[in-house]
């Protein structure tokens, strides 16, 4: 279980399965407006104006001082000075904000990586198997789960693949060698949720076994123009934080 689960299930789940793309909306804008404040009120503002005021003259110089490079070399040194001056100010609330973010990016990889899959649609187990494991290796399932191809398959490649069906809930695969078997959980539902995909073993016939999902689409089949992408979770996060921090440092007139 991620570790936000208890804090952001109940709020965020109900908006991503209305749409992933609004519950995005919401986290982008929350953790911008969460930055943007700790950095007003974890910095120094007068002092972060006047260092920003401070490198806008020495970028000025310099633009005046192109035919003196010898001059020019040395107030952009300065220059360069205060900016590290700046940064260093900046780092603080960073080093604040810094876990609460790792958690939430988290609880979103785990959320908003894959497409679900819902009661009676087809999907796909792969089993990676050890080096040196050779020959039959059978899918054992429960009653509410139909494999769609054969239940018994032969190794090829270091490699099985079982096409099955399950109806809503958890459900467990369970691949079994001849000396050797593991287990896999599997979640069916309508709602934006998914175990983790991949389960790896440790002195065992089985390394691997995999449930294949889609990856999640949240702009649907929208396609940006020119560059042919269609942007996952993550690019979607970064367009949106970027435009939500500069709207809220313009507003609330931060330096």
């Amino acid at each position: 279980m991620v570790i936000l689960d208890p804090v952001l299930n109940p709020v965020v789940q109900p908006l991503l399965n209305i749409s992933p793309i609004l519950g995005i909306i919401i986290l982008a804008f929350t953790i911008s407006l969460l930055i943007t404040l700790a950095y007003k009120y974890l910095t120094n503002q007068t002092e972060m104006k006047r260092l920003k005021e401070e490198q806008k003259e020495y970028q000025k110089k310099m633009k005046e001082l192109k035919s003196n490079p010898d001059e020019m070399m040395r107030v952009q040194k300065e220059a360069m000075s205060k900016n590290m001056e700046y940064m260093k100010h900046s780092f603080k609330p960073t080093l604040f904000t810094m876990l609460p973010i790792l958690l939430i990016f988290g609880w979103m990889s785990a959320h908003l990586m894959y497409e679900p899959i819902f009661p009676d649609e087809r999907y796909s187990l792969t089993a990676q198997f050890a080096e040196g494991i050779t020959g039959d290796v059978e899918l054992l399932v429960e009653e509410e789960t139909t494999i769609v191809n054969d239940q018994i398959q032969t190794i090829a490649n270091g490699a099985v693949t079982w096409n099955v069906k399950s109806t809503a809930g958890e459900h467990f695969l369970t691949v079994k060698t001849k000396a050797d078997q593991q287990t896999k959980k599997v979640l069916i539902t309508t709602e934006l949720k998914y175990e983790p995909p991949v389960s790896t073993y440790e002195n065992s016939d089985i390394k691997q076994i995999q449930i294949n999902h889609n990856k999640l689409k949240p702009l649907g089949d929208f396609t940006v123009p020119l560059f042919n992408w269609q942007p996952g979770w993550l690019g979607l996060y970064i367009i949106l934080s970027i435009v939500f921090s500069m709207g809220l440092r313009k507003v609330l007139n931060i330096h």
